[in-house]
């Protein structure tokens, strides 16, 4: 892990408190180890997540402050998005209960502008639960998960009252609205999870009978139409077919 401040000419240790953005610096690594391959950018990475995950459960980042474990948290997420190592996963799925238990019941954290960061974090690892899938309108009753494994998505989507609205999935971004040729591990960024290529078909299978069948990427992004009796569970299951001549 990293201090948060060392003298670079002298390497004399500043301040001896772990950062809690140590992610934030090992994008910069990872950043690199994508342009030029370079494989040991990527392992100085790999060789922190043990010690992450065996010496830093409940550690007091600024002090056991939620804006400490919102960095601290982000930087996990952003990393994991880039190489899905089962115990960075622990790490992340333990530490974000810490962070939510921060917050009062009037919905306030420490009542400073920082709360935005605890926002941003929930919204980070909400979307990484989702794989970028998520419902519109929104509804506090609606609930929805989904898990990448291989070539197919699973997705559960349920509501506690009726529901109509629509089913959206996420789009390659970094190169729709950035116009950027790689999407780089980069700070206060949403991660990408699963995005729909316009020009490619997607084969799902549900069990709500209209869902079934094949859509272009184009209409996933645009949204498939949603309705959801109250209690009712949809089950689905997206493969990528090919590309649409």
């Amino acid at each position: 892990m990293f201090y948060n401040a060392i003298n670079p000419s002298t390497g004399e240790v500043v301040d001896d408190g772990v950062a809690d953005t140590w992610g934030y610096t090992f994008n910069a690594y990872y950043s690199i180890y994508l342009v030029d391959g370079r494989e040991d950018y990527r392992q100085a990475f790999l060789d922190c997540i043990d010690n992450l995950n065996n010496n830093y459960r409940g550690y007091a980042w600024e002090g056991k402050s939620h804006d400490g474990y919102a960095d601290a948290i982000e930087s996990g997420i952003n990393l994991y998005n880039r190489e899905p190592v089962p115990a960075l996963k622990e790490w992340i799925d333990s530490e974000i209960k810490v962070m939510w238990g921060m917050q009062k019941e009037d919905g306030i954290i420490e009542g400073w502008h920082g709360d935005g960061n605890f926002a941003r974090t929930a919204i980070m690892y909400a979307l990484w639960k989702t794989n970028g899938v998520h419902c519109t309108p929104w509804r506090k009753d609606l609930q929805i998960g989904a898990s990448h494994q291989g070539e197919e998505l699973f997705i559960v989507v349920s509501a506690d009252e009726d529901y109509t609205g629509k089913l959206v999935f996420d789009r390659p971004r970094h190169r729709e609205w950035l116009n950027l040729p790689m999407d780089y591990p980069r700070i206060n960024q949403f991660p990408e999870w699963f995005t729909a290529e316009r020009d490619a078909e997607y084969q799902l299978v549900s069990t709500k009978p209209e869902l079934n069948g094949r859509f272009t990427g184009e209409e996933l992004i645009g949204g498939l139409s949603l309705e959801l009796k109250a209690g009712q569970i949809c089950y689905i299951i997206l493969k990528e077919i090919e590309q649409v001549k």
